[in-house]
């Protein structure tokens, strides 16, 4: 029944003239922004008047995954007559992103937007429930939102996907797999590599979790290249974009790791461009869009009509897999900033 609602919803939606606004470090606000917080008797049912979210994510919103969601939260705000703003760390930090939180609460909006990557966010996530704002998580934190009161979560189940893309790489014959995490603090990789060891261990093959840093690309290959010829791996799973790019170096560079089965997490045209002519097998597609659009819609309709759909359950985006039949047209939705 909550899906179906969702649905509902989320077919609501019409074209209005709401406002985002995105932040990143400096803390300069481009445009409106968080307006300053109404009187206490002002809060609760809003009718057709304006209403105020805050969303703060662990990752820069100029990434290739995060740029997606924040499009997401962009079309919802327009269409929900919504004023919305998009605050993160400019570098991956548990410390800033709860500082961000906090700020975000203290403007007293009308909803918050979280992503959770970590548990030592938990305590400002509280402090926004205990003041009465409703809090929706995205992507992290699907096995933390609930201890903090959080609403509903808006992401992909991490084990499911980790144990699909594990028995996706054993069917195509890896016996002998790397899985990169490029970000240790972000506790959701690590639930995915697990899941995806234990997928492989199944089926009579082993996976190890390689940390490696991706931010530069002319680092990144040469170790994973060594890493792959140490353990003479046949494949390898990247948990992001960052990860799939450094396979593909890798690739370039000869020895072993050319001849590695690639699988990976996440969209980028480099990478839906590698799934068409065979360099990638799949990527796992957890609807980035969606994480960025729904939640603006669920917190809208709370605060105007105290509707809300799927409470105290995971609104799933994923994961949805494209493989070399289907990437050409999310190549297309990725031009347009919805894959």
């Amino acid at each position: 029944m909550s899906r179906l609602l969702l649905l509902a919803l989320l077919a609501l939606a019409v074209a209005g003239c709401g406002k985002v606004s995105e932040v990143r470090e400096p803390d300069v606000f481009a445009g409106e922004g968080i307006k300053p917080a109404p009187a206490a008797d002002e809060r609760g049912p809003r009718g057709e008047g304006d209403v105020r979210i805050a969303v703060v994510t662990h990752a820069t919103a100029s990434s290739t995954f995060w740029s997606v969601v924040r499009n997401g939260v962009d079309a919802a705000a327009r269409q929900m007559n919504a004023t919305v703003s998009y605050r993160s760390p400019d570098t991956f930090s548990v410390t800033r992103m709860r500082e961000l939180i906090n700020e975000a609460v203290d403007s007293r909006p009308d909803g918050l937007v979280v992503s959770i990557p970590h548990p030592a966010v938990g305590p400002a996530i509280r402090r926004a429930v205990r003041a009465g704002i409703p809090v929706v998580s995205i992507n992290s934190g699907a096995d933390l939102w609930r201890t903090f009161g959080v609403l509903a979560h808006v992401g992909q189940p991490e084990a499911q996907a980790g144990r699909e893309a594990g028995e996706r790489l054993a069917a195509a014959g890896v016996r002998n797999a790397i899985c990169i995490n490029h970000t240790l603090e972000n506790k959701a990789l690590g639930i995915r590599c697990a899941a995806f060891a234990r997928a492989m261990r199944k089926r009579g093959g082993r996976s190890q979790m390689f940390a490696l840093d991706v931010e530069d690309r002319n680092v990144a290959a040469p170790k994973l290249a060594a890493e792959i010829a140490r353990r003479n791996a046949d494949g390898v799973l990247g948990l992001g974009t960052g990860g799939s790019s450094a396979v593909l170096d890798a690739k370039k560079l000869g020895g072993r790791a050319t001849r590695v089965k690639v699988g990976t997490f996440d969209l980028a045209p480099e990478v839906l461009e590698a799934i068409k002519d065979g360099r990638i097998l799949f990527a796992v597609d957890q609807q980035a869009y969606l994480q960025g659009y729904m939640p603006i819609v669920m917190l809208t309709q709370e605060a105007r009509y105290g509707l809300f759909p799927s409470r105290g359950e995971v609104v799933s985006t994923g994961p949805n897999f494209v493989t070399r039949e289907t990437a050409e047209l999310a190549l297309q939705l990725s031009g347009r900033g919805i894959r």
